[in-house]
């Protein structure tokens, strides 16, 4: 009986072990390598030798956006794709822009909270939280001010004021994923069936079949 305990008590230990596995990376960087065809959770790492300080590397973020389009507000960003070197390391940013009046619309990101910073303007943002309360958190945020949206949370920023704005928002994932609500709904491929959004959104299918057409 006390090797049987004993046995249980090891196999508990080596579960508890791998559980508790390294949470990030094991060695200095792992460079994605872009070309490979293995099929991973992220990236396959390039080999040490072809790795350059250009993989750490991204220019342009000074540049602003173009607003020029139906919700007046362009995001920038630079996760792993813009730099290879951010693999296996959790982080990513992006620029958004906003016209007078813009909008970034309402999305999620399903892998990563977002902290954003207002470099110039005024925003205001929001988020909602999961069900059943729904409630809103909403917050006007001046130039230096700082804002977290949590992960998987649908959000928004909006312009409301005559001048541009401009903001920094930092994500903890290298390839946080965006999810845009009104994209998801209304312009998937195919078409989400007008008989379901009529009966989910309460409203006759003439109105969403006129929403669709915005998509």
């Amino acid at each position: 009986m006390a090797s049987h305990i004993i046995f249980v008590a090891l196999i508990a230990i080596a579960s508890i072990t791998a559980m508790a596995a390294d949470p990030s990376q094991l060695q200095d960087f792992c460079v994605a390598d872009e070309n490979s065809t293995a099929l991973v959770n992220g990236h396959p790492c390039k080999g040490s030798k072809k790795v350059t300080a250009d993989d750490f590397f991204f220019s342009g973020l000074d540049v602003a956006g173009n607003t020029s389009n139906a919700v007046g507000s362009k995001v920038t960003p630079v996760n792993v794709v813009q730099i290879p070197g951010l693999n296996t390391f959790s982080i990513s940013l992006v620029r958004i822009d906003y016209a007078p009046f813009g909008l970034n619309p309402p999305h999620t990101h399903p892998r990563a909270t977002e902290v954003l910073v207002v470099l110039e303007g005024t925003i205001l943002v929001g988020f909602v939280t999961s069900n059943p309360e729904n409630k809103h958190y909403t917050k006007v945020l001046d130039k230096g001010d700082v804002f977290v949206f949590p992960q998987g949370l649908i959000h928004y920023q909006y312009n409301n004021w005559t001048t541009s704005a401009v903001a920094i928002a930092g994500l903890s994932s290298q390839n946080p994923g965006v999810i845009t609500v009104g994209n998801a709904v209304f312009g998937s491929t195919p078409p989400i069936l007008d008989d379901v959004l009529a009966k989910a959104f309460q409203v006759s299918k003439e109105t969403i079949d006129k929403i669709q057409a915005q998509f």
